[in-house]
């Protein structure tokens, strides 16, 4: 079996950028790796209905296949890349999971009303929301970040997570997940990506305020602060000689995969964190950040 470290080799002279965000992934090389074939499901979240944000590839597929795994039916948006989400829902049928697939803007309310609305006619219930999608826009200065940048960021990275967050929350019962999608980014910062550090920054706030907010209704509100990845975005956002270099820089000197990261969403959805609220997860790769 290919492991973590031979596919690390690999990206440096096989990536190949892309022209607009968020990223393909069905025609990425290596491919991510995104079901992990060792792992073991033992239907944690057996009937539950989940709604993943950005779960047409990347950590948000993986999540996705990891929940149909787990005993899920599952709710993707996704923006327009069709051919990634199709891929992804195919897999989960596979399983013998549903999986129901919505394109939209998620910086949109009334595109996130219409997501919750559709999940409810679909399945008749809500258990999880993942909230996940995101995009990042590299600049040499928060001088080259326009207003217009700083908005659609802000829009996609965090309005979007309030906007989901309102939507789902009168249909979320006791025994519910929210889980939110941060990054390392939001603990040590990075000089190239200022306004989408500050959105994942303004995304753990949200999640402690949250559950301080809502963890007397027994709503669980947790979030995943994933290191450097293996994604779409990652080719949609940066140079070749950027991607030749990219996850050097953490302990295990190698990029993850969205394979590695799925895990933390299964188990702050599951049972098995049953008293974890407004608490962060860390899958990057041995960078500690006391957070």
């Amino acid at each position: 079996m290919t492991t973590p470290k031979s596919i690390a080799r690999k990206i440096p002279s096989q990536a190949k950028t892309q022209s607009r965000q968020p990223g393909q992934q069905y025609n990425m090389k290596p491919q991510p790796k995104m079901d992990k074939q060792t792992y073991q499901s033992c239907n944690k979240l057996k009937n539950k209905v989940a709604i993943i944000t950005g779960g047409d590839s990347g950590i948000g597929g993986s999540v996705a296949l990891l929940y149909a795994k787990e005993g899920a039916d599952v709710v993707i948006t996704y923006f327009n890349e069709h051919k990634d989400a199709k891929i992804i829902k195919q897999k989960i049928e596979e399983m013998g999971r549903h999986c129901f697939l919505i394109s939209g803007d998620l910086a949109k309310e009334t595109f996130c009303k219409k997501v919750v609305r559709l999940a409810l006619k679909h399945f008749g219930k809500l258990d999880i929301l993942v909230n996940n999608a995101a995009e990042q826009h590299p600049q040499d200065s928060i001088r080259d970040i326009s207003a217009e940048q700083l908005l659609k960021t802000f829009s996609t990275n965090v309005f979007s997570y309030f906007f989901m967050i309102k939507a789902a929350l009168p249909h979320l019962k006791k025994g519910a997940s929210i889980i939110n999608t941060t990054s390392v980014t939001a603990y040590k910062g990075s000089k190239e990506l200022i306004d989408y550090s500050a959105t994942k920054g303004a995304i753990v706030a949200l999640t402690r305020s949250l559950s301080e907010s809502i963890v007397g209704k027994g709503i669980r509100v947790n979030a995943v602060a994933p290191g450097p990845i293996w994604t779409p975005l990652i080719t949609a956002s940066f140079s070749k000689k950027h991607i030749k270099e990219f996850g050097k820089n953490v302990p295990m000197k190698r990029p993850g995969q969205p394979e590695e990261v799925a895990p933390c969403y299964v188990f702050l959805a599951s049972e098995d964190s049953s008293y974890m609220s407004g608490q962060v997860l860390h899958p990057n790769g041995g960078k500690i950040v006391n957070g």
